[in-house]
């Protein structure tokens, strides 16, 4: 029971025998269901290793994939190269945030002076959301140092993150507007009623609601980010894939790639767990 239960409980009261006897078939249903999803998960488990295991080619794939001498040997250049891509995840995601949240705040101005932004947002959403993120590196950090111009970045990763935040801010955008619009317009026509301006209504009154609503969404798209940080390596940081690619080329055994993708899961599961906990507490909170 939590603590503001107990404090609407009047005192001297004592649960009936009905209700207890609920609360104790509830237990034994809950602990019923546990151990048969407990089972029926091994279960599943054993009968995939089975398959894997029983197939013909499997002594192959177990020289070429699950190597322990070479996965030993790669981890170390793995794991350092690692540290860049979180290292480009860190700098990228706020970034992202910012121009999702500018481009977003742009698409809706309505007076009909900023029809060029609103314009120029439209487009940028458009192209962006259309070309597959690997392109956008490729075009970014092959085709922004050849046009020569003064200040423009040489570092294979500053490029990176430049093209992860074109092509993320384009989705980030779209799921802040999304929880834009989602705000009523009662609450905007209401802000107005008491003088706020047009900035004040988004900043005190439409922004923060928005927010609060598309964080699940906006953590699923980081997790997508955390992934793609890998696409950078296309253009050569020495980040966790292109480590990987090196130790594979040297050994022409695949099981580098093996330690690579472990330590992406480690990174992508706690945020993939943490955003299905925010999206079960804003649906309780809703009386979903």
């Amino acid at each position: 029971m939590r603590d503001d239960e107990r404090l609407r409980v009047p005192a001297g009261w004592e649960k009936s025998e009905r209700q207890v006897e609920r609360e104790r078939l509830r237990r034994r249903s809950s602990v019923r269901s546990g151990s048969v999803a407990t089972v029926s998960t091994i279960l599943v488990i054993v009968l995939l290793l089975w398959l894997f295991t029983a197939s013909p080619g499997w002594p192959r794939v177990r020289d070429t994939f699950f190597d322990l001498d070479q996965f030993v040997e790669a981890l170390p250049d793995v794991l350092d190269g690692f540290l860049l891509n979180i290292k480009i995840f860190l700098i990228a995601e706020p970034l992202i945030l910012v121009v999702g949240m500018l481009v977003a705040l742009a698409r809706n101005l309505t007076a009909p002076v900023f029809f060029p932004l609103r314009a120029l947002a439209v487009i940028y959403t458009d192209v962006f959301r259309g070309v597959p993120t690997i392109l956008v590196i490729y075009l970014v950090g092959f085709g922004l140092p050849a046009l020569g111009l003064q200040g423009t970045p040489t570092d294979l990763a500053t490029l990176g993150i430049i093209a992860l935040t074109l092509s993320y801010g384009a989705y980030v955008a779209e799921v802040f507007r999304a929880g834009i619009e989602s705000v009523h317009p009662s609450q905007r026509a209401a802000a107005r009623s008491l003088g706020l301006s047009h900035g004040q209504t988004m900043r005190h009154v439409v922004v923060p609601q928005a927010v609060r609503r598309v964080v699940p969404p906006l953590l699923n798209d980081f997790v997508s980010l955390q992934k793609d940080t890998a696409l950078v390596a296309t253009i050569g940081p020495l980040e966790a894939l292109r480590q990987a690619q090196i130790h594979v080329a040297s050994t022409f055994n695949y099981t580098p790639y093996l330690a690579a993708a472990l330590l992406f899961i480690l990174l992508t599961i706690p945020m993939a767990r943490f955003t299905d906990y925010l999206a079960a507490r804003s649906q309780r909170r809703r009386g979903q």
